[in-house]
């Protein structure tokens, strides 16, 4: 069981999660819990992240386990919330995933939003909710690992930093990081080649692969370039 963060907002969480889906074997689900910028539909509030990653999972579920909590406004969702008078929560957000067949799959990966302090409110962040979460399998499993944490680290200036940081936050909190990806979204970033040297120099996780800018991204594309064999 993976969870996918990123080093900032449009890193490429779901450009990689559902390359990862695409790549994995056996019975495979993923998750998108918190969704801003969502489309009105008749059905109801859809994201695109979300659909991505039903489009390459193979097991059958509604979207609403898939996508719980979705705001229309392409904010921060905590704001979002607000707006419309509702409350989020870390264990509203892990209540719903240990409701979900997670163990039943041979690999179930759930995509963040934002990076890994994104913030719910009340002093309350979505890493809390992963925090439990692990524990919950920990527990229940009776496993050293209950949740991997996948870093998807946009290529770009300042990229550096971000990783460093996302790195000790997730091991300050006791998770494991079980890959990284680089993820170039600046197709003009400088020295690139540098940076990936540097970041597979200071990262202490696996390096699952580095994508580059795609004039045509899509789930099997970026597949191609990562080694999902690698994580651990």
């Amino acid at each position: 069981m993976f969870f996918v963060t990123g080093t900032d907002t449009d890193s490429g969480k779901t450009l990689i999660s559902s390359a990862l889906l695409s790549s994995a074997k056996g019975k495979t689900c993923g998750f998108k819990p918190i969704a801003s910028g969502c489309e009105a539909t008749p059905e109801g509030l859809r994201n695109s992240d979300a659909l991505a990653l039903m489009a390459q999972a193979n097991m059958v579920l509604d979207y609403q386990q898939v996508n719980p909590i979705s705001f229309a406004p392409a904010i921060a969702p905590h704001i979002a919330a607000m707006q419309i008078g509702q409350t989020l929560s870390a264990q509203q957000v892990t209540s719903h995933l240990i409701s979900q067949p997670l163990l039943q799959a041979d690999f179930a990966l759930i995509e963040g939003a934002g990076g890994w302090l994104l913030p719910l409110g009340e002093q309350q962040y979505l890493s809390h909710s992963v925090i439990a979460l692990n524990r919950h399998v920990q527990q229940t499993q009776q496993l050293d690992v209950g949740v991997g944490v996948i870093i998807v680290v946009g290529m770009k200036l300042g990229c550096l930093n971000h990783a460093l940081l996302t790195q000790l936050a997730i091991e300050n909190d006791g998770l494991h990081i079980a890959g990284w990806v680089a993820n170039q979204v600046d197709g003009n970033m400088s020295e690139i080649e540098a940076n990936l040297a540097s970041l597979q120099q200071m990262m202490h996780a696996p390096f699952l692969g580095y994508v580059p800018h795609l004039s045509c991204p899509s789930a099997e594309n970026a597949a191609s370039y990562l080694d999902i064999a690698a994580l651990n």
